[in-house]
């Protein structure tokens, strides 16, 4: 599918992303009896409204970085971007191209080992089995979890599963990556091998990422953009350091 072109000053600039008013809502469940919900089948349910009207884009090659206070539904939209679920209104368009969601033990089966969700995660994203194949061992070697790769994956530690997550992502390329919070979790060797093996994919102009995370270093050294989310609501998008001081201006008052 040919993506959407914007003419700028720089030339034309494709759109990888467009995300247009965009509102995701969980019904809450409520404590009840068998007996009430017998007898009281027409009561409302309440609905929290977890993403509220977001839109935004984001050019072919670019980085945008999300940013907010726990609950405020940025894992949620990333999630819906991914394709993991489908927002309740509004629409998410990727331009045709390939995505892949780097978040901590999404997707995974945890009864499967290391080594059959690796198949499994790649199958998913679209690769054949033989290209999965070509890079089962540098997935398996860069994610540093040892035996534990023929074991099931609902043995490992919270730090091993973001590890085979990164490392799935990492070596199985895709146009769009989808970063949630996984550079913040390990051990500090760990963090430092992923924060450069980020760095060189991200450095590919034809590759398009949104980053999740509380980091404030981590979105002001790779991001060109910024989005804050508070609430559900898109608060504020733009140049990283003005966003990012706000931000932080409003979380200290």
């Amino acid at each position: 599918m040919e993506g959407y072109q914007e003419i700028t000053k720089e030339g034309v600039k494709e759109t990888a992303i467009e995300v247009k008013d965009v509102c995701i809502y969980y019904q809450m469940m409520k404590n009840v009896t068998v007996r009430h919900n017998l007898f009281h089948k027409h009561t409302q349910e309440a609905v929290f409204e977890a993403v509220k009207n977001i839109s935004f884009t984001v050019e072919k090659g670019d980085i945008l970085g999300v940013i907010g206070k726990n609950g405020s539904g940025k894992s949620t939209l990333l999630r819906a971007i991914a394709g993991v679920f489908s927002p309740n209104s509004g629409s998410i368009d990727l331009k045709g191209h390939t995505v892949s969601l780097m978040a901590l033990g999404v997707g995974f089966k945890d009864n499967l080992t290391g080594r059959d969700n690796i198949s499994l995660s790649g199958m998913l994203l679209g690769f054949s089995d033989r290209q999965i194949q070509q890079r089962m061992q540098e997935i398996i070697d860069f994610a540093e979890i040892d035996e534990f790769i023929d074991r099931p994956v609902r043995t490992y530690s919270s730090g091993m599963r973001s590890k085979l997550a990164f490392a799935i992502t990492a070596m199985l390329e895709t146009d769009i990556m989808l970063v949630d919070e996984v550079l913040s979790v390990g051990d500090e060797r760990f963090k430092k091998k992923s924060l450069k093996k980020m760095k060189e994919l991200i450095n590919d102009k034809n590759r398009t990422v949104i980053i999740v995370s509380h980091s404030i270093d981590t979105l002001k050294n790779l991001c060109d953009k910024i989005m804050w989310i508070h609430d559900g609501a898109m608060k504020e998008i733009g140049e990283p350091k003005k966003i990012l001081d706000d931000y932080l201006k409003f979380m200290n008052q």
